[in-house]
């Protein structure tokens, strides 16, 4: 991969190059490698709507908190999503909002890295880091009167990108505090969603990994893998038709749908006794340490590699990782797969090295994948067979699973460590009711109602006497809150 060795916003930049952050160098780079006018900026308007998600309604509380300790100040706080477009914006400085409306830097417009250059929150969603991009070191000269600091929001329950907060001031402002606000802000939107999620557990902090795929085997007892539906054989025949030695094929998909383990079996099927590593990217500020640790490998011969989650990489290690990977098929041709949500979240650096993109449905849209993988789960996590009995078989096969086959074996798991039949009882309370969000008192009380109603032999007078309601209260509360029992 050819990497321009000075971009020409250096050139006109105060400082030396010598000078210039690596992480600034690679941001201009990365700026005029996708076109950005050095004169103006000039973002796309997609049009402004209030998606009435749980990140816009957090986002928007904590900059309304944040505003009134500012009152008076010369800042602009804003909230974007992952694709930089900004969905709020407040200040209480009517010139710094009339300026920033001179460059669009107003709700509607994305000011990405790919449209605006290199600024605040262009660089915190591309690095996935805090950014602090003080005057000079815009890329696009016209925004040199300012100074942006933002951070990166990530869903605390799926890790999952959601945006940005953005605190934008004048460049001869004081602004020695404005990247700890940023990330406190960032930080408290976060905290914020995952209370009014009914505190659900946040998700751990991802761990760079680098892992072996044995071959499949099959032991005494053991049925071999399960035997699923139309939709996965016809995205695993896509898979093995793409991937060929010196070739690089994308699975795109929810998280948790399977992409990595079609990928695993398609890299097995094309090379049967080749070495099989799957790497899963971890948190931002260790990414090109990760990448160090394992690239290495792919200058052995007979090693296929499943990299995971390549949307999560910070621009910079995703263009280490595409020199990397260019380099690798072009020598060795050992089998290369990678895994994002989609095509567009794939890196911009990854996508014309990606050969053949393959769709990984997600686990709804494959119903009858749900207890053959049950099945197959709990047998490996139990060691031994394990029977689900009728009431169980259809609470698993009712639900959504919008965690897809990961949040299936997390159940699945969790169940077969406590019995050798899974009945309805060994089940979430979250696969019993309607999925919605509730109060905490209410989503205590639906709880315990599962708890009551799920033991052996407990009928409905029974529950209601324990529960303190009548039997018609019982049965309301069943209704409201779509139990299914049975």
């Amino acid at each position: 991969m050819n990497i321009n060795p000075l971009p020409s916003r250096a050139r006109v930049h105060s400082a030396p190059p010598a000078s210039v952050p690596p992480r600034l160098l690679a941001s201009w780079r990365r700026s005029e490698n996708y076109g950005v006018p050095l004169d103006g900026v000039q973002p796309v308007f997609t049009g402004t709507a209030d998606d009435g998600s749980l990140f816009t309604e957090c986002g928007r509380d904590v900059l309304s908190d944040l505003r009134s300790t500012l009152d008076g100040e010369p800042v602009s706080l804003m909230l974007t999503d992952a694709e930089g477009v900004v969905l709020e914006r407040q200040s209480g400085d009517k010139d710094l909002i009339k300026a920033l409306d001179h460059v669009n830097l107003a709700p509607g417009f994305s000011y990405s890295e790919r449209e605006a250059g290199t600024n605040g929150l262009g660089l915190a969603l591309a690095d996935r880091m805090p950014s602090l991009v003080r005057a000079d070191d815009h890329y696009s000269l016209s925004l040199q009167g300012y100074t942006c600091a933002a951070a990166p929001i990530f869903d605390p329950a799926t890790g999952r990108l959601e945006g940005a907060i953005n605190l934008t001031t004048w460049s001869d402002a004081r602004s020695g505090l404005l990247l700890a606000l940023a990330q406190t802000a960032a930080t408290a939107t976060a905290n914020l969603m995952l209370a009014r999620s009914q505190g659900q557990r946040p998700r751990p902090a991802a761990r760079g990994q680098v892992f072996r795929i044995e071959a499949l085997r099959r032991s005494p007892g053991d049925e071999g893998a399960p035997t699923l539906s139309p939709a996965w054989e016809d995205a695993l025949a896509q898979a093995l038709a793409a991937m060929r030695p010196g070739r690089i094929v994308a699975a795109v998909g929810e998280r948790g749908s399977g992409r990595a383990t079609l990928l695993a079996q398609a890299e097995r099927h094309a090379d049967p006794r080749g070495h099989l590593l799957a790497v899963r990217a971890p948190v931002p500020d260790e990414a090109l340490s990760w990448l160090s640790l394992w690239t290495p490998e792919l200058r052995h011969a007979r090693t296929g590699f499943v990299i995971c989650d390549t949307d999560d990489l910070p621009a910079a290690a995703a263009e280490r990782l595409a020199a990397s990977l260019s380099t690798a098929r072009d020598t060795v041709a050992g089998t290369y797969g990678v895994t994002a949500e989609s095509f567009d979240a794939l890196p911009a650096a990854l996508v014309p090295l990606i050969d053949a993109i393959v769709q990984v449905p997600p686990l709804r849209e494959r119903t009858g994948d749900i207890l053959p993988l049950a099945d197959h789960l709990a047998r490996r996590f139990r060691g031994r067979p394990v029977r689900l009995t009728p009431g169980a078989a259809r609470a698993l096969t009712d639900y959504a699973w919008p965690g897809n086959v990961a949040e299936l074996a997390t159940v699945i798991r969790d169940a077969a460590s406590r019995t050798d039949e899974i009945d309805v009882r060994h089940l979430p309370s979250t696969l019993l009711a309607r999925a919605e969000h509730l109060p905490p008192i209410r989503a205590f009380e639906r709880d315990e109602m599962v708890r009551v109603l799920t033991r052996p032999g407990m009928t409905v007078e029974q529950a209601g006497r324990e529960l303190g309601m009548s039997r018609a209260t019982v049965y309301r509360k069943l209704a409201l809150y779509g139990i299914r029992l049975s």
